[in-house]
């Protein structure tokens, strides 16, 4: 009898996590939830997952943080971001610090396999042919120089010029589209 292969779920959002669990175990799946880092870590020692989801934005952390220490729980982890959250800088720090994929949510449990199963980069794939908002510009530079501030909101708003609370404000807003 073969067992299923393993795939852990790490979002702080339980209805999400409830709807991607239902989705992977009709799908044959052994699906670990974990809602935090600690959890995340807890369950990946105790039942190392083939595969992974992860949230960017976890309530008390960055997942950009967890990734490295659970892929040393578990190296052979294969690992998709997803977030509500996109940036260039994000997903750049993602597949450097070892995720396979980078996806921004909405997604569904398809696409999320997809890209568990996409081994190479796609040249073909369609290039804008307007450059960004100056609103989406903006929101890619705050994303930036957070990350190079380790997620510090107060460096990176004294490295912005600008206001503590102006910074979260504009952080708590959705990134504005293409």
């Amino acid at each position: 009898m073969q067992t299923a292969e393993r795939l852990m779920i790490v979002d702080d959002d339980e209805m999400f996590c409830h709807v991607m669990e239902r989705a992977f175990s009709r799908r044959g799946f052994e699906v670990l939830v974990a809602t935090d880092e600690e959890q995340a870590l807890e369950l990946a020692r105790r039942s190392p997952p083939q595969l992974a989801t992860l949230d960017l934005k976890l309530e008390h952390g960055s997942g950009l943080k967890l990734l490295p220490e659970l892929l040393a729980v578990a190296p052979e982890c294969r690992v998709v971001v997803l977030t509500g959250y996109s940036s260039i800088a994000t997903a750049v720090e993602a597949i450097k610090l070892g995720a396979v994929n980078y996806l921004c949510k909405p997604v569904d449990a398809d696409e999320v396999l997809g890209a568990f199963n996409r081994e190479t980069g796609d040249p073909d794939i369609d290039i804008a042919d307007n450059p960004p908002s100056i609103n989406r510009v903006t929101w890619e530079h705050i994303q930036k120089v957070l990350q190079e501030h380790d997620g510090n909101i107060s460096a990176t708003a004294r490295a912005l010029g600008m206001h503590r609370r102006t910074l979260q404000r504009k952080l708590q807003k959705r990134p504005v589209r293409r």
